[in-house]
């Protein structure tokens, strides 16, 4: 074999080595320290408002930490209450009408079952009778095995939910010593940033060194500006929906805005877990003015956030329109919903080690600088 060739291969081998070995790592190292993971994403993200309190306010790097992270968390903390505020009031709403919307469709299924349910039973019957013994035990056994699997679906389901109660029990205590060393770890590593960083590039040679700062910066601008696309979108759907709902002088639009604008972070359910069950039930009491309003509502939602987001996302993290629309699909059809968040986030890693010409430098250490030589 030409020696040329072996040397590629070895070193195809080698980076393909270095690479599913860095994955492996990480991996496993990250199920022991994700709090601290968790802290540094938090750090991370509030770098820039810790350096403007500490360069404007003159405050020292300790104090500055510390008044950030109170500031988001207040900020956070708000939002919370401010959101438990409006859904306890519109429980309160829905507390006085619930009860008049529930006899009423009681009403329906009742008037259903007199007028569909019982004549169409009494058809199916009828015919039944006349069917031939071994067709009537051949529907028998079908009918039979249709309920046993729901049945055994059902006790499955149930007995799988309150199995989990301990469970989901158990982790909130986890939950909360999480949350404890993710902040201190926040606010060490946010205090000691510049520091950790220049001990982290100290051991990585002048090449790696530049391409690692051009992956880190590209990486930060594409998280902020992740994070301003979807705030972005979520801001458009809560306007648009709260326009919609006041033109429909719908009661407590605003709160129904605001929880659908959060609903619609959930990519796969997004705003049809409020609207389609909404729409349903005033096409059901005969409401269809507002379910007729309603759909145009959700319609223009759907087509506002399958128009806008691709074009957000480019503009925002700096990505083609075509590339990231295609990340979303395959992100989607591959892993599900949580597809329509990593598959974007796996483009601006590509796309950020391809700037920083990373591929390039593997594919020469590949080559071989003495290729000629060897010829």
């Amino acid at each position: 074999m030409n020696p040329v060739y072996l040397y590629r291969t070895l070193r195809f081998i080698l980076v393909i080595g270095a690479i599913v070995a860095g994955a492996m790592a990480l991996f496993y190292v990250s199920k022991v320290t994700y709090p601290f993971i968790i802290g540094f994403l938090i750090a991370f993200t509030m770098n820039p408002l810790v350096n403007f309190l500490q360069t404007k306010a003159k405050m020292p790097r300790a104090l500055a930490v510390a008044v950030a992270l109170i500031l988001i968390i207040s900020v956070f903390a708000g939002l919370v209450t401010l959101l438990v505020v409006e859904i306890a009031s519109g429980a309160e709403y829905l507390a006085k009408v619930v009860p008049d919307h529930l006899v009423t469709l009681i009403d329906y299924i009742e008037h259903l079952f007199a007028a569909q349910i019982i004549p169409l039973y009494n058809q199916l019957a009828g015919l039944f009778q006349n069917l031939e013994a071994g067709q009537q035990d051949s529907i028998m056994n079908n009918i039979q095995n249709v309920g046993a699997s729901i049945g055994t679906t059902a006790g499955n389901f149930i007995k799988n939910f309150f199995g989990n109660i301990p469970n989901i029990l158990s982790w909130l205590p986890n939950a909360a010593t999480v949350l404890i060393f993710s902040l201190l770890g926040t606010f060490f590593i946010s205090k000691d940033w510049y520091r950790l960083s220049s001990l982290g590039t100290r051991f990585l040679p002048n090449r790696a060194r530049s391409s690692s700062k051009t992956v880190f910066a590209d990486l930060k601008k594409a998280l902020f500006g992740f994070i301003k696309a979807q705030a972005t979108l979520i801001s458009i759907t809560t306007v648009i929906i709260l326009i919609g709902l006041l033109i429909l002088r719908v009661d407590y639009a605003i709160t129904i805005a605001l929880v659908t604008g959060i609903v619609d972070i959930i990519p796969y359910l997004g705003t049809g877990a409020v609207f389609v069950p909404w729409i349903i039930y005033e096409a059901i009491t005969g409401e269809m003015s507002t379910a007729i309003g309603l759909g145009i509502l959700y319609i223009i939602v759907l087509m506002q956030r399958q128009i806008m987001e691709p074009k957000i996302l480019s503009s925002s993290i700096g990505l083609d329109p075509l590339a990231t629309l295609i990340a979303l699909f395959v992100g989607f059809k591959t892993i599900g919903f949580l597809g329509l968040i990593v598959g974007p986030v796996v483009l601006v890693i590509f796309n950020t080690l391809q700037r920083a010409n990373v591929f390039r430098d593997l594919w020469i250490f590949i080559k071989g600088k003495n290729e000629e030589i060897i010829k």
